[in-house]
């Protein structure tokens, strides 16, 4: 029999990762097809052009949204605030429980053990959180710890690792519960705008949720560290025009991430003695296929180290801050030797960049 100290000699770890997405599938050319059939006469040559060529592109296959049926896509072009709220509502709340029931399921882990609740999202703001409705839909006990955490944008599944293993350190039955959803059709807007085009030809929709515990199975967290860089915040973030968001990303975003991202991975590495090299799973969040390129060039990273982040950016898309954990779901589901690296970078709003060292 497993003693409490024995447990408290260990790290928190990752027990499980569940993922989610809506059921609603549009593939990049279903998404040309719309875009040009509803804003055509809206935009100019220039921004279709843009357009076009980003969907065309072979990065990314399909995403996924938030509405019943294809059938539903329409009512996304000038959607009623009050309307869009109450579908941000409705779908961060299936997805987030669906994902945390899958996630205990995997971990084998009753509802009633789980002590801590951290959500995070961007993409919507409620009162009560989000964390509410969670509680409420999987039958969570009423005296468990809940957080929401906003405003983290892409990387924001990171921090919310970060506070859940804080909040059960300590505790040899402490279970958290990690949850990131975003609902980016929630900020869909369209206009001559680069930001707009390139965020409607990219993000998607969907929820990932990871279970945390103390004890001496799954992914142990072994450093994490976050840096902020608020002289670019301009370059990432959204705004609010008529009280609505609209995303903003600056066309150097891109080369900003190769500046910036490389040289912080490298110094929590290097903390442990490590090298790249010495790092077999990744799990880097995929703002985009250029942000992708620069990072593995800059990194010096195989096609192998890359796959994995590579493949969920074609099937899913960029979702935001749940997409790291739909590349640790990957992770898990292949081989993972004992004592195998894994290295999940997250990068967003801030400009801020979040990195979490693993070993299994």
């Amino acid at each position: 029999m497993v003693s409490d100290e024995d447990i408290l000699t260990h790290r928190a770890r990752i027990a499980a990762v569940a993922t989610v997405v809506p059921p609603t599938q549009v593939s990049q050319e279903l998404a040309d097809g719309l875009l040009t059939k509803y804003y055509a006469k809206e935009l100019q040559p220039r921004s279709l052009a843009i357009m076009h060529q980003i969907l065309a592109h072979p990065s990314i296959k399909r995403r996924y949204v938030a509405v019943a049926t294809p059938a539903d896509l329409p009512r996304l072009k000038n959607e009623d605030p009050d309307v869009r709220i109450q579908r941000f509502t409705q779908w961060a709340t299936a997805l987030s429980s669906e994902a945390v029931d899958k996630s205990l399921l995997r971990a084998n882990v009753d509802k009633k053990d789980v002590s801590v609740l951290v959500v995070n999202t961007c993409t919507g703001y409620i009162c009560p959180g989000i964390s509410t409705y969670v509680i409420e839909a999987c039958g969570l006990r009423s005296d468990i710890f809940a957080y929401d955490m906003v405003g983290s944008g892409c990387g924001g599944a990171v921090p919310n690792l970060q506070v859940a293993a804080k909040l059960i350190q300590g505790n040899p039955h402490g279970v958290a519960l990690s949850v990131s959803v975003e609902i980016c059709t929630a900020t869909y807007q369209m206009a001559d705008d680069m930001s707009l085009i390139v965020s409607n030809a990219i993000f998607g929709d969907g929820a990932g949720a990871a279970v945390i515990w103390n004890r001496a199975q799954g992914l142990e967290l072994i450093d994490t560290q976050s840096h902020y860089f608020p002289g670019h915040r301009e370059d990432v973030r959204y705004i609010y025009r008529r009280g609505q968001l609209h995303n903003k990303l600056s066309q150097q975003l891109p080369r900003l991430i190769g500046d910036i991202v490389p040289g912080l991975v490298q110094k929590i590495l290097g903390g442990h003695g490590l090298a790249v090299p010495d790092i077999k799973h990744w799990a880097i969040h995929p703002g985009g296929d250029k942000m992708v390129s620069v990072l593995t060039e800059r990194l010096g990273l195989s096609l192998e180290q890359i796959k994995i982040t590579r493949g969920v950016l074609a099937d899913y898309g960029n979702m935001s801050s749940p997409t790291v954990f739909f590349e640790l779901e990957r992770i898990l589901a292949g081989v993972v030797l004992a004592g195998e690296w894994c290295c999940m970078v997250a990068f967003g709003a801030g400009l801020s960049v979040h990195i979490y060292l693993l070993r299994a």
